[in-house]
């Protein structure tokens, strides 16, 4: 893989380490102690936090902000303008820099252009967060989660279409087995 392509306008802090094959765009801010893997895109106007893990594959969409306390995870897509908060209750004359709560984003899954992910809570691998949802609770794996406040709305297969009741892909073919709580891929298809 080749070296990364940092933008002329972007900025990568002394000690921010980008993966090979990494593109960072536009006015893109990447601060010291963070770990951006192999093969992501960082599009305009993102910023990354101090000491955020990124994984390979990761696509990051125009004006989305990162901060500490997020790890994101293979593959994980992150639509336009989403948001992750980092305190649960903020205000400006408390400084709260030692209360940000951690947020594990799981292999795989997809936030919808201008979803907020409240701290806290993590996100099951291949889940789906719909465009404009807001997740205020622990999202499981595969679950496609839409509204204010986010509430599963079905299960999602690796490859991004939704479950119909019998579990199987009618995309893909795979195979899963979902309950009212849970949903694991079984197998591919035969």
């Amino acid at each position: 893989m080749s070296a990364p392509l940092i933008h002329e306008t972007a900025v990568v802090d002394d000690g921010a380490r980008v993966g090979p094959g990494t593109r960072v765009w536009h006015f893109t801010h990447v601060c010291s102690g963070t770990i951006i893997g192999a093969g992501c895109v960082l599009g305009q106007s993102v910023f990354i936090g101090p000491g955020v893990e990124i994984g390979d594959g990761v696509k990051i969409q125009n004006n989305v902000s990162v901060y500490a306390g997020v790890t994101i995870a293979d593959d994980v897509f992150l639509g336009p303008s989403c948001v992750f908060t980092n305190v649960l209750t903020p205000r400006a004359h408390v400084e709260r820099k030692d209360e940000f709560a951690p947020t594990p984003v799981g292999r795989g899954v997809t936030v919808g252009a201008n979803a907020t992910i409240v701290c806290g809570h993590s996100l099951g691998e291949y889940s789906m967060i719909g465009a404009g949802s807001v997740v205020t609770r622990d999202v499981p794996a595969h679950a496609l989660m839409l509204g204010n406040p986010a509430r599963r709305a079905g299960w999602a297969c690796r490859c991004g279409e939704v479950l119909p009741g019998n579990g199987i892909c009618v995309r893909c073919g795979d195979v899963y087995e979902a309950t009212a709580q849970s949903c694991r891929w079984v197998k591919s298809r035969e």
